[in-house]
C-alpha cells in the first residue's frame, strides 16, 4: 500500500474516527443519565488511562508498523489466541459502530428535514428517532463513504479535513457561547469524581467515556501507509489531546445551558435541543449540521482502519485470501472494504428489533465500551510485556512504554469488570431492551465468544502461521 500519510493527515484520520461531534451531541446526554452534573469530571479523568494506553501503543508502533496494529502486537508478545481475539473483538466492535452510526447520521438527516418544514415524504412521517427510517438514510451515507474510502487515504482525509474544520469550529462557537451566557450556576463540584452518586454509576460513567475517546488507535491500523512511524504516534497524541479539550469544554458549555433533567432526556437530540436553546433558526441548524458532518466522517473512518486490520488478519492466513485484495490502481483493500461495509449493512438491518435509536444507541455503546475496555488493556500489557527492559536500561522511556501502559490497563479492567458485574446483577431475567442488564452483557459476550470458534478455525483448518510463530518472533 502506498505510503502516503503525513502527520495532519494521521491526526485527521484519528480525530474523525473519535468523532467528538457525535459524542458530544449524543455521549454527553447519556452519560449525564449516569453520573449526573460531573461530565468534565468523568471526561478529565477517562483521559489518563487512555492516555497511559496511547504511549504504548506509540511505541509499539515505532518498531513495528502494522496494518493489524494490536492484533498483531498481542499476538507476538503475549499470545497468538489473545491476539486473534484482540483483532477480532477490535474489528466486531467496529462492525457494531459502524451498524448504529448508520442510525445515527439518518437521524441527524431527518432532524435536519424538521427543521427545514419538511416532516412527510409521499404520505410517510418522518421521525428521528424511528430506527427503521433513519437506517435506510444511513446505509446511503454509509455507502458513498465506503465509495470515498476505497478510492484511498489521500482523498478521505482531505474530505475529512474540510468536515473537521466545520464541526470544530461550529462546536466551540456554540459552546463559547453558551458558557458564557448559560443560566445554570457554575461550581468546582462538576470537576470532582468524589461526588458522583456511587462507584457502579462512576464505573459505567468511565466506561461511557472511554468509548468517546475510542478511535485514537485508527491511525496505527494505517501505519504501513504512514510516512514515517513517529509521525503516527505525533498524530494519534494531538488528536486525543484535541479532543480531550473539547469533551471537557462542550461538558461545562452544556451543564451551563441545561439542567439535567434536559440534559438526559434529551438523549441522542442532546446537540439539537442545545442549539436550539442559543440560538433561533437557521443559526440553531448549525450544530446539527456538525453532527450530521460528524457521523458520516466517522462512518468512513470506521470502515478504513477496519479493511486495514482485515488485510493484516487475511494476510497471516487467520482469515480468507480475499481481505488481503489490493485495489490495482489505488492501492487499498478495495474488497474488504465494499465486504465489512456489507457486514455492518446486515447488522444494521438485524438491530431494528430495537425500536428506537436512544435504545439502539445506549445498547450499543455500552457492550462496545466494555470491548475497548479489554482489547485497550491487552494492548497496554503486551507493550509492557515487550518493552519491560527498559526499566532497567531506560527509566524515562519506561514510564510511556510500561508504567503508563499498565496503570492504564489497570484502571480499564477495573472499571469494564465493575461494570459487566453490575449488568449481571441488575436484572433477574433475559429481555432484549436496553436497559435490560442480562441483554446489556449478553451483546459484549457474544461480541468475545464468536471469536474462540473464528480462533479454531484458522488455527487448525487453515493451519495459519500466525499461531505457530517462530521463537524469534516471540522476543522483543
Amino acid at each position: 500500500m502506498r505510503r502516503s500519510v503525513g502527520v495532519v493527515s494521521g491526526a485527521v484520520v484519528a480525530a474523525s474516527s473519535m468523532a467528538a461531534t457525535s459524542s458530544i451531541g449524543i455521549g454527553l446526554g447519556l452519560m449525564a443519565g449516569v453520573v449526573g452534573l460531573h461530565l468534565p469530571a468523568v471526561m478529565l479523568l477517562a483521559f489518563l488511562p487512555v492516555l497511559g494506553i496511547a504511549g504504548g501503543y506509540g511505541r509499539l508502533n515505532r518498531v513495528e508498523p502494522d496494518a493489524g496494529s494490536s492484533y498483531t502486537w498481542v499476538g507476538r508478545t503475549l499470545s497468538p489466541w489473545l491476539g486473534f481475539l484482540t483483532g477480532w473483538v477490535n474489528i466486531v466492535g467496529t462492525v457494531v459502530f459502524m451498524a448504529y452510526t448508520t442510525a445515527v447520521t439518518g437521524s441527524a438527516i431527518i432532524q435536519l428535514a424538521g427543521q427545514a418544514r419538511l416532516h412527510r415524504i409521499a404520505g410517510l412521517t418522518l421521525d428521528p428517532d424511528s430506527t427503521v427510517q433513519t437506517t435506510v438514510l444511513g446505509l446511503a451515507v454509509l455507502a458513498l463513504a465506503t465509495l470515498v474510502a476505497v478510492r484511498g487515504l489521500d482523498l478521505a482525509a482531505r474530505l475529512q479535513r474540510y468536515l473537521l474544520v466545520f464541526e470544530y469550529v461550529v462546536l466551540i462557537g456554540f459552546c463559547g457561547y453558551g458558557l458564557l451566557t448559560g443560566d445554570q450556576p457554575f461550581t468546582v463540584d462538576w470537576f470532582n469524581p468524589l461526588a458522583i452518586p456511587s462507584f457502579s454509576a462512576f464505573a459505567h460513567g468511565m466506561v461511557l467515556a472511554v468509548f468517546c475517546y475510542w478511535g485514537f488507535e485508527s491511525v496505527f491500523s494505517i501505519g504501513e501507509e504512514v510516512r514515517d512511524p513517529r509521525d503516527a504516534s505525533r498524530s494519534g497524541f494531538v488528536a486525543l489531546t484535541a479532543v480531550m479539550l473539547l469533551f471537557v469544554f462542550a461538558g461545562t458549555a452544556f451543564q451551563r445551558v441545561l439542567p439535567l433533567d434536559a440534559l438526559a432526556d434529551n438523549g441522542a437530540q442532546g446537540l439539537t435541543y442545545f442549539g436550539e436553546r442559543l440560538a433561533s433558526q437557521p443559526l440553531a441548524s448549525l450544530p446539527l449540521i456538525a453532527l450530521t458532518f460528524s457521523a458520516t466522517a466517522s462512518l468512513q473512518a470506521a470502515v478504513i482502519p477496519t479493511a486495514r486490520g482485515l488485510y493484516a488478519m487475511g494476510r497471516d492466513g487467520t482469515l480468507g485470501p480475499v481481505w488481503t485484495r489490493i485495489h490495482p490502481r489505488h492501492l487499498t483493500p478495495a474488497v474488504g472494504t465494499v465486504l465489512i461495509t456489507a457486514i455492518a449493512s446486515g447488522i444494521a438491518l438485524l438491530a431494528l428489533v430495537i425500536p428506537t435509536v436512544s435504545d439502539l444507541i445506549l445498547a450499543a455503546v455500552n457492550a462496545i465500551g466494555i470491548i475497548v475496555a479489554l482489547y485497550y488493556a491487552l494492548t497496554a500489557i503486551a507493550s509492557a510485556v515487550r518493552f519491560r527492559h527498559l526499566l532497567r536500561d531506560a527509566p524515562s522511556e519506561a514510564l510511556r512504554a510500561v508504567v503508563g501502559p499498565l496503570l492504564g490497563a489497570a484502571v480499564l479492567l477495573a472499571v469494564g469488570g465493575y461494570l459487566a458485574w453490575s449488568f449481571y446483577d441488575s436484572a433477574d431475567h433475559f429481555a432484549i431492551r436496553a436497559d435490560n442488564g442480562w441483554f446489556q452483557l449478553l451483546c459484549p459476550a457474544l461480541m468475545i465468544g464468536s471469536g474462540l470458534p473464528a480462533a479454531a478455525w484458522a488455527r487448525w483448518h487453515r493451519r495459519s502461521p500466525y499461531f505457530t510463530p517462530d521463537a524469534s518472533e516471540q522476543q522483543p
